[in-house]
């Protein structure tokens, strides 16, 4: 069927194929990418926003065939002037971060402001109730769309900052490019001849293979290949810490979860692939799946994963004599905690890009977060050598830890190499939510116990985390959450276990957080209660028990440097009790993140600058952007030390030149590239200083390795252990009105050096944001190993209405080891959120709540998101 409409000004006629929604039309058919897809068919994250006669509409929910005789426009459509204020906008208020949801964002503002040219913040808010954003905590996206109005209104408003050095708020490097949607993710790649790529995941959460017919979907016409367990020619198994976890699953092999490979497919279109993978018939035995973390370490449990046992992960900690201290402390609380697991729901479902080279040689478009360990894992499957594959970053559209391991690279892969063609392969969200890790549940049994004017004396702790089907970082995530598990309190007497296991849910791995702010959510109740039995205000037990330089950390490290806890008690002392004077109930909690993964991990920051033929250089380093900022401020180290403008600097992630550094993950490419990019701009700036230009530099090489390796293990019998490089800080305050409702929330963080004050601002925010979502509405239940849900909604992210005021503090405590003493804030803005929403509830309402998230509370109440509506089972 023809279909007949105007886009941007130009008469189109496509023939979508039956079903086929407008938003595939517009970037399949009609290349016209600023429309993102992030949730298709839902119409629940407003990536896909067009102008449909003048009226807003979401295209993935919108069938092509209802575009007929439509004008349709995008953020191409609209005029270069108002395209240029847009994108000034967005990028002066530092309205952005991975940039994946704001061009759809940023057409919902035109709309807005051409029937309203001022509005409220309350209104942009409610006009954007559509539209979901993960990383910005919407703050500055308000600010960025009140900002556009005075622009259209004739104002003068503040120009990006286009150059600068540390201190400085640096635009965000591709951010006018971003906001319009014509930075390329890799979902907007194309290649001539390209195939596309679709997976067919396992329909159990355990269950024995028995046969694969492909023979259907390869007589289907335009299929190129379909790939299974048989077809692989290298190591079919891989994973981060252990070999744990199959690219396909063979016959006779189980399946250990809903998120597991079975079969690929490699088609002409998208279409065509995806009805040749429904053609795949695959015959399962059942088998009674392992759901439960405390059954599946219990004697006589199935084993889940064949590579090791069940209980796949023990940390101890263990100091002091805990029974004596419990047993003479003048107050003790004891509880059982748990935590939920939660969905990252970046909003660009994961995607590669394969392409054969000649000589038998291959590329690779990636979104992860480590793309050495995405050579290195992709390399192995395919059974060939490392340097035969060359793996470009392509800045993704979030993660948060969610795309440390391998998704579709793989399949990809191999089949570009079966079919001598590029192939893209998109997941769909659903398949994303299945395949993906998420945030642990976890299970914490705390005793502590303080003396009569609340001075901290013991704490016993036992967790046990469900890891799900393949190991990724579980154990390291329970491992972080036992090393924080006395948070930045002094505690000489600390008994913690902590248990990763094995089952057959979705895997889970690295979150933002990574178990800190799990243990951080028990231990700050705990804190609460302690304050109540020993008659000590909340605020003052804090400061009391906090740690100072030559304190000891939970793991026994000997804390020497840049401790900036009292410093952010200090900031909001007199808003604690201010809000507590004028009758507000009022939560405070304190938080402490590692910098760097320590632990006795060898870690690198590694830069190449290369003068180019046109003066620029091309600054490379190992770690990931993913709407943090880092290709930003890795910029700005070089600015601050070569005296040359941002201009001359064009960041990259490739491998051009061998810069692995593990994945982008611990809070640590800023501490860690920082110093390598700092080092190599010595270099250069020492070849400057000698009077050379960059004309006279062209193809010069300044290279820096920096290692880290004096990080001890945890429980190391050495005198003196350091466990961690840095630590971030962070006291966290919220305010609730006399409904119960979030009213302000008040964050200060000892950041070591706010290199770019702008985006570290944005980092908290979002943190927070996160934060508020783990404390009061997100989860994702799943049933006999299946989430109960896809939908965005019920998935509980929050949206633009549902977040209260949020208040930024920055503290710069310097940390020496980190780059003009910096050090990173991307996890540290969620650690203590929960606890003091936590705490805040219960002087509401007395109620102390000890399961997240608090749907019960009225502060979840008030949200609009979270409820979940599909039923399965007992979920409802």
């Amino acid at each position: 069927m023809s279909v007949e409409f105007t886009l941007n000004g130009e008469k189109r006629q496509v023939e979508p194929a039956e079903g086929e929604s407008l938003l595939t039309t517009l970037r399949e058919r009609c290349d016209t990418t600023s429309p993102k897809d992030g949730c298709s068919p839902q119409g629940q994250c407003g990536c896909c926003l067009a102008l449909i006669d003048g009226k807003p509409k979401v295209t993935c929910a919108t069938p092509a065939t209802k575009a007929a005789g439509k004008e349709i426009i995008t953020l191409e459509g609209i005029s270069d002037e108002e395209r240029e204020l847009t994108a000034k906008a967005f990028v002066a208020a530092a309205g952005l971060q991975c940039g994946f949801c704001i061009p759809g964002i940023a057409l919902r503002a035109k709309h807005l402001i051409d029937k309203n040219p001022d509005p409220t913040r309350a209104e942009i808010a409610k006009a954007i109730d559509v539209h979901l954003c993960r990383c910005t905590g919407y703050v500055k996206i308000v600010d960025a769309i009140e900002l556009l109005a005075k622009a259209r209104r004739g104002e003068p408003i503040p120009e990006p900052v286009t150059d600068g050095g540390v201190g400085k708020s640096l635009q965000r490097y591709q951010g006018l490019d971003l906001v319009l949607g014509e930075r390329p993710y890799v979902a907007d790649m194309k290649r001539e001849g390209m195939l596309y790529g679709v997976l067919v995941l396992s329909d159990h959460a355990r269950a024995r293979v028995v046969s694969i017919d492909t023979s259907k979907a390869e007589a289907l016409p335009g299929v190129h290949a379909v790939a299974t367990a048989a077809d692989v020619p290298g190591e079919r198994w891989y994973g981060l810490l252990y070999a744990d976890w199959p690219g396909f699953v063979a016959i006779g092999e189980e399946v250990r979860c809903v998120g597991d490979v079975v079969a690929a497919v490699a088609a002409e279109d998208l279409f065509t692939a995806e009805a040749a993978a429904a053609l795949i018939e695959v015959e399962y035995e059942v088998l009674e799946a392992v759901l439960d973390p405390e059954r599946s370490i219990e004697a006589g449990a199935p084993q889940v994963n064949p590579t090791k046992p069940n209980a796949m992960g023990h940390s101890l900690i263990a100091r002091g004599d805990v029974d004596e201290a419990l047993a003479g402390s003048t107050h003790q609380v004891s509880g059982t905690f748990r935590t939920q697991r939660i969905e990252h729901l970046f909003l660009e479902p994961e995607c590669a890009l394969a392409e054969p080279l000649p000589d038998g040689k291959l590329a690779l478009y990636t979104q992860g977060q480590g793309i050495f360990d995405d050579r290195r894992q992709v390399a192995g499957f395919l059974a060939m050598a490392e340097e035969d594959l060359y793996v470009e970053l392509v800045p993704n559209g979030g993660a948060f830890g969610g795309k440390e391991d391998m998704s579709v690279q793989s399949q990809t892969a191999l089949l570009a190499k079966m079919t001598g063609r590029p192939v893209r392969t998109t997941l769909t969200r659903e398949q994303s939510i299945r395949l993906h890790p998420k945030r642990h549940p976890i299970t914490m049994h705390y005793e502590v116990g303080c003396d009569a004017e609340g001075h901290l004396t013991a704490i016993r702790a036992r967790m046990i985390g469900d890891t799900g089907a393949y190991a990724s970082v579980g154990a390291k995530v329970l491992e972080r959450a036992a090393g924080h598990a006395c948070g930045p309190y002094r505690v000489e007497n600390v008994h913690v276990e902590a248990t990763s296991a094995y089952t057959n849910n979705p895997p889970c791995g690295a979150m933002r957080g990574f178990g800190a702010n799990q243990s951080n959510f028990a231990l700050e109740s705990c804190l609460d209660m302690l304050a109540e039995k020993a008659g000590v205000d909340r605020w003052q037990i804090r400061r009391q028990n906090a740690v100072k330089v030559g304190d000891i950390f939970s793991t026994g490290q000997i804390l020497e440097k840049s401790v900036g806890i009292i410093k952010t008690l200090e900031a909001v002392k007199d808003i604690y009790y201010e809000a507590t004077k004028a009758g507000k109930s009022v939560g405070i909690a304190c938080g402490i993140k590692n910098t760097g993964i320590g632990n006795g991990v060898e870690e690198w920051g590694k830069c190449r600058l290369v003068v180019e033929e046109d003066q620029t250089v091309s600054l490379y380093n190992g770690y990931t952007e993913m709407g943090q900022g880092l290709l930003t401020v890795l910029t700005q180290f070089a600015v601050e030390v070569t005296g040359l403008p941002a201009s001359v600097f064009r960041p990259k992630v490739d491998s051009t030149f061998a810069l692995g550094c593990g994945q982008t993950t611990g809070s640590r490419a800023t501490l860690f590239g920082g110093r390598a990019v700092q080092s190599a701009a010595e270099k250069l700036r020492a070849a400057l200083d000698e009077g050379k230009a960059l004309g006279d530099l062209i193809g010069e090489v300044f290279a820096a390795d920096i290692v880290i390796n004096d990080t001890t293990g945890l429980g190391a019998d050495v005198p003196h252990p350091k466990t961690h490089t840095s630590f971030g800080y962070a006291t966290q305050i919220c305010i609730l009105d006399g409904d119960g409702k979030i009213e302000r929330f008040i964050a200060a963080h000892d950041v070591g050096r706010a290199v770019n004050p702008a985006l570290c601002e944005g980092q908290i925010e979002g943190a927070v944001h996160m934060g508020l979502g783990f404390a009061l509405t997100e989860e994702l239940p799943c049933e006999d190993g299946m989430p109960v849900t896809f939908k965005l909604r019920e998935i509980g992210v929050l949206r633009a209405r549902d977040m209260p005021e949020v208040e930024v503090i920055l503290i710069e405590e310097p940390e020496p080891e980190g780059p003009f003493g910096a050090k990173g804030v991307g996890e540290i803005g969620l650690v203590p959120t929960a606890g003091a929403v936590a705490g805040a509830l219960a002087a509401h309402d007395g109620i102390r709540r000890m399961t997240l998230p608090m749907k019960d509370s009225p502060a979840a109440k008030a949200m609009s998101v979270g409820k979940i509506r599909r039923e399965r089972g007992d979920w409802h």
